[in-house]
């Protein structure tokens, strides 16, 4: 098992069991995710590194069996538009920016919401592990409305959804990693993992016939490249750069709620969509 982390202060390589920071001699204690106890997450119930990770899963499979159920009755696609999937129409005529961020929480399907949250559970997990909570909310929020605004310039007219834009935004921000960190072994390997992935996932959306939203994909990896690459990884909690990121990520979540808010106040019900 590979026990090396990140000096916050210098961003030095060590081990998990340095408490002195060998490079840069600053005191050093155990990492947030080891601190956690189990009964602080509903018992255990939820693993400690992957506690974000579930509550976006979560809210995920509630939307998606609040489509379904809808959609037994009426057209699903308009059960995801109500919902709030991206929609040039709705939001070049209606200006409904908030889908560019809703739609990153719907999904299309059993296999759709499958594939996608089995990623996500691992993936989320190992970034926001290097990269720390709030910037892990910075990351997958931009890369999900980054991804969506691209598919709204290239298909306005083709509806969209997914949280494979958010996930291709965390995929840019582990390659931003390797990239800053690329002089040393784990960077390198990190980056040449993680562009495999990219290459998979371009390879199948250009193959065509799944459905997917390559432009989607595309966004999302550059806006988390973008954010991966200025925000760096978390330093010393005493740092004024952490407070802002801590505020950035509180900001993120307010603006995911908002957005869901406004789906609510513009709901309009998939049988009387035009």
């Amino acid at each position: 098992m590979d026990n090396r982390r990140m000096c916050p202060n210098c961003r030095a390589f060590i081990t998990s069991s340095d408490r002195t920071c060998p490079y840069c001699g600053v005191q050093l204690g155990t990492r947030a995710v080891d601190r956690r106890q189990p009964g602080e997450i509903l018992g255990g119930l939820i693993p400690q590194a992957h506690f974000t990770t579930v509550l976006i899963l979560l809210i995920n499979l509630g939307l998606f069996i609040a489509t379904e159920i809808w959609g037994r009755s009426v057209d699903f696609s308009a059960v995801l538009v109500s919902f709030g999937a991206k929609w040039g129409p709705a939001i070049y005529q209606e200006h409904q920016w908030w889908r560019l961020v809703t739609a990153g929480f719907l999904h299309g399907g059993w296999i759709h919401i499958g594939m996608n949250s089995w990623v996500l559970y691992d993936l989320g997990a190992q970034t926001e592990n290097v990269y720390g909570t709030p910037r892990f909310l910075v990351i997958y929020l931009v890369g999900t409305v980054a991804g969506f605004y691209l598919s709204l310039l290239v298909s306005p007219l083709s509806m969209s959804i997914g949280a494979s834009a958010g996930l291709t935004g965390l995929i840019g921000a582990m390659i931003a990693f390797g990239f800053v960190n690329r002089h040393t072994s784990m960077g390198r390997a990190v980056r040449e993992f993680y562009v495999r992935w990219v290459v998979y996932i371009l390879a199948i959306g250009f193959i065509g016939g799944f459905g997917t939203d390559n432009w989607a994909h595309i966004g999302g990896l550059a806006g988390g490249f973008v954010i991966g690459y200025l925000a760096g990884t978390p330093r010393a909690s005493s740092d004024p750069r952490e407070s802002m990121w801590k505020m950035l990520g509180w900001a993120s979540v307010a603006v995911v709620a908002l957005c869901f808010v406004m789906v609510y106040l513009t709901f309009i019900p998939p049988d009387q969509l035009r």
